[in-house]
C-alpha cells in the first residue's frame, strides 16, 4: 500500500494539479494549517482524509503529523506545488515492489517564474521523497526540513519530480519574507548571532555563489533574478537574526 502525504495552507492555485497527479496511490493524507481559500474544498474531491492542525510549529512537525496518519507501508511525500508525471508514477510503482531499498531519492526539477532552472544551485537537486513508513521520519525544522532515513539503504530514481516553485514575483517576495523569518529563528535557537556587516556579506556571497559558482548566468534572465532573490533572502535572514538578538537583549535588560 502506498500513501501520499502533503501539508497545505492556502494552496488553491496548485492543489488540484498536484492531487490529480496522485491517482495511482492508495490513499492521500492531507494536513491543513488553516487555509482561508478554497484549498480544503478542492482537496475533498480527491480524499476524505483531511486533518486540521492550526498550531503551526514548522514544516517538519507538520509533515510528521501527516506521516502519523498514513497507513501505507510506503510513503510518498509531496508538496502542493509539485507534480508526479506519468513516467515517475511508473518508476515509483516499480520501486516499491523491490526489497533492497527502504527509501529513494528523486531528482527534482524546479521552475522559477517562466523558466525551468538547469543551474543556479537548483540542479542537481536530489530529494528523498519515497520511503518505507517504518524506516524514516522528518526533521523537526521550521523550514528546509528533510527526510531522515533511520535504517536501510537509499536508492535513486531517474525521472524528475516537477516543482512549480514560483509562478510570479509576488510569490517570490512572499516566500523570501516568510522563510527569512523562520530561518532567523532557527539560527537564533542554535546560538548563532549576526550584525549588519555579516548580513551584507552573506547576501553578497549568496549572489556570487548562485550566479557565478553555480553557473546561474546560464539560466539567462531568470538566472540573475534567482541570484538576486537568493541574495535578498539571505540578507534578510541575517538582518532579522540581528534584530532578534537585539530585541531579546533589550527585553532581558528591561527585566533586570
Amino acid at each position: 500500500m502506498l500513501s501520499a502525504i502533503l501539508i497545505t495552507h492556502n494552496a488553491a492555485t496548485h492543489i488540484t494539479a498536484c492531487l490529480s497527479s496522485l491517482s495511482f496511490v492508495d490513499e492521500i493524507i492531507i494536513i491543513d494549517a488553516g487555509s482561508t481559500d478554497n484549498t480544503v474544498e478542492y482537496c475533498r474531491t480527491f480524499t476524505d482524509k483531511i486533518f486540521s492542525h492550526h498550531d503551526w510549529q514548522g514544516f517538519g512537525v507538520q509533515k510528521n503529523r501527516a506521516l502519523s496518519y498514513a497507513q501505507g507501508d510506503w510513503i510518498l511525500s509531496i508538496d502542493a506545488d509539485e507534480r508526479i508525471s506519468p513516467a515517475l508514477q511508473e518508476e515509483i510503482q516499480q520501486a516499491i515492489q523491490q526489497t533492497t531499498y527502504t527509501a529513494f531519492q528523486l531528482p527534482r526539477r524546479s521552475r522559477y517564474c517562466t523558466r525551468w532552472i538547469n543551474h543556479s544551485g537548483w540542479q542537481p537537486d536530489q530529494v528523498i521523497r519515497l520511503f518505507r513508513r517504518s524506516a524514516a521520519q522528518f526533521t523537526n525544522d521550521l523550514v528546509h526540513e528533510r527526510v531522515q532515513v533511520l535504517s536501510g539503504p537509499v536508492g535513486t530514481l531517474t525521472t524528475p519530480l516537477l516543482h512549480y516553485s514560483f509562478n510570479s514575483l509576488e510569490e517570490v517576495l512572499d516566500k523570501i519574507n516568510r522563510y527569512s523569518t523562520a530561518s532567523a529563528q532557527m539560527l537564533y535557537a542554535k546560538g548563532q548571532r549576526s550584525s549588519l556587516t555579516q548580513a551584507i556579506a552573506h547576501g553578497i556571497w549568496a549572489f556570487l555563489r548562485t550566479y557565478l559558482l553555480k553557473r546561474g548566468f546560464l539560466d539567462g534572465r531568470e538566472g540573475i533574478m534567482l541570484a538576486i532573490s537568493n541574495a535578498e533572502g539571505t540578507y534578510y535572514r541575517y538582518l532579522k537574526l540581528m534584530y532578534l538578538q537585539e530585541h531579546t537583549n533589550q527585553r532581558d535588560s528591561d527585566h533586570l
